[in-house]
């Protein structure tokens, strides 16, 4: 999901610029989180109560286990949605930072006048979007995998059309 996007079109020299933060989508909001795991451990609670109401003891305790690992499977889920990309053009350069679920930055630098800009096809169908990748000189670096296809193909184009208009030679009145 391209969470924000920033083009400052106020300016007309090269050195305008454009950002876009690229964000994993999280479909359940720490609310969403609090109620579901409340909703789930009462329904547990009361299902394991009966079974162990009936004697069967040990189905409370499977009960208990799944809770706590729906909740554990959700906080992983959580902590890996942390990651995101920053992709930033001004000043004739183009600079892709990734940032890891723990922090961790990576950056490319490129030229923008000397990048390409890749989207492979994917599988056996030509409208099956894969990897969209940025090269130049011997570098390049994989951006949006976690994008949906559809995503993916709208930032190639924003930042194909981002790319060229960067390229294209200033007009002088």
């Amino acid at each position: 999901m391209i969470t924000d996007i920033y083009i400052d079109e106020g300016r007309t020299d090269r050195s305008a610029g454009l950002s876009f933060v690229l964000r994993p989508n999280v479909s359940l909001s720490a609310r969403g989180f609090s109620i579901l795991i409340i909703c789930f451990a009462a329904v547990s609670l009361v299902a394991g109560g009966f079974f162990w109401a009936l004697g069967a003891w040990p189905v409370f305790g499977f009960f208990g286990l799944d809770v706590i690992l729906l909740y554990v499977f959700f906080k992983l889920n959580y902590r890996q949605a942390r990651r995101h990309e920053k992709i930033e053009l001004n000043n004739d350069r183009l600079t892709v930072t990734q940032v890891s679920a723990n922090g961790r930055e990576r950056s490319w630098h490129f030229n923008p006048y000397w990048v390409r800009l890749t989207l492979e096809n994917e599988g056996t169908e030509a409208d099956e979007i894969g990897s969209l990748i940025l090269s130049s000189h011997g570098k390049y670096v994989c951006i949006g995998g976690f994008l949906s296809p559809d995503e993916r193909a709208g930032l190639a184009n924003q930042l194909r059309n981002a790319l060229s208009s960067h390229k294209a030679p200033e007009m002088v009145h």
